[in-house]
């Protein structure tokens, strides 16, 4: 299943995503969300902030992407 996080819908902290745009950071787990803003923690580049309404996450099922 893919779902395309835009805005601040669907998120919370423990959520694994992907950014669509780099495939190679790996999953992430949401830290935390403020408003637009998500912190994530990625497998393969560590903390990253991100505007949401900027760029859409996307859902990854970590028991199968994992």
């Amino acid at each position: 299943m893919i779902t395309d996080y835009t805005g601040e819908q669907g998120l919370v902290p423990g959520a694994y995503v992907r950014h669509p745009d780099a495939p190679d950071w790996g999953i992430g787990q949401v830290q935390s969300c403020v408003g637009t803003r998500v912190t994530v923690n990625f497998e393969d580049r560590g903390k990253v902030l991100i505007d949401t309404a900027v760029v859409g996450l996307v859902a990854a099922d970590a028991e199968i992407d994992v």
